[in-house]
């Protein structure tokens, strides 16, 4: 169908873009290990996410697996969704926007399922590896989410109670910028009533 090709693109190219960064950071950098993109603004920052957003946790192993069975589930209908819209030619932006949202909620759902097999333990001063000889860090469903985009920006030092202090805290990747921009969109849509 020609109407699924704009999004399969969108999902396969942050999909492929997201693991690589990914990969590419756990096997070159150290545990918090940092390097300036551009100075005063964003930075690479290395760190591993095992729970939610802003490093939210369910509770250990078990709600770690809650939590990424619960992620697939909503991916899985996500993506029927997205389908369904397609097939009915509903509304270009809304099927760009849930393409984002997919795409970007399988990147991490990616991390937690393999990322635990495929790696070592991440830690400061010790680069992890693919494929250990001892096995990876953690079982199927286990893995942590690899984050390394921190924007480096600080409220001015004449603003009440904020100078000094970081604008935007958490350390994300590509996949959560995926998934901001796509709900950014829809609320952008429902807002103008075009949902």
């Amino acid at each position: 169908m020609k109407a699924l090709r704009l999004p399969l693109l969108l999902i396969f190219g942050i999909l492929v873009f997201d693991q690589w960064t990914k990969i590419y950071i756990k096997t070159h950098f150290e545990l918090q290990e940092s390097v300036r993109l551009i100075p005063g603004l964003i930075e690479l920052f290395f760190i591993e996410n095992n729970g939610m957003a802003w490093g939210i946790e369910l509770g250990g192993s078990t709600g770690k697996l809650f939590l990424s069975i619960f992620r697939i589930v909503a991916v899985s209908l996500i993506g029927y969704l997205l389908f369904d819209l397609v097939r009915k030619k509903k509304n270009r932006w809304l099927v760009i926007s849930l393409s984002l949202i997919f795409a970007g909620a399988l990147g991490n759902i990616l991390d937690s399922m393999f990322y635990g097999i495929i790696f070592s333990e991440s830690h400061v001063f010790q680069l992890a590896e693919a494929f250990p000889p001892e096995g990876g860090y953690a079982p199927f469903l286990q893995g942590k989410v690899v984050d390394m985009l921190h924007f480096t920006v600080h409220w001015p030092d004449w603003v009440p109670y904020l100078g000094g202090d970081p604008i935007f805290r958490p350390i994300f990747n590509f996949a959560d910028t995926a998934i901001t921009i796509g709900v950014s969109i829809l609320v952008v849509l429902s807002i103008r009533k075009k949902i």
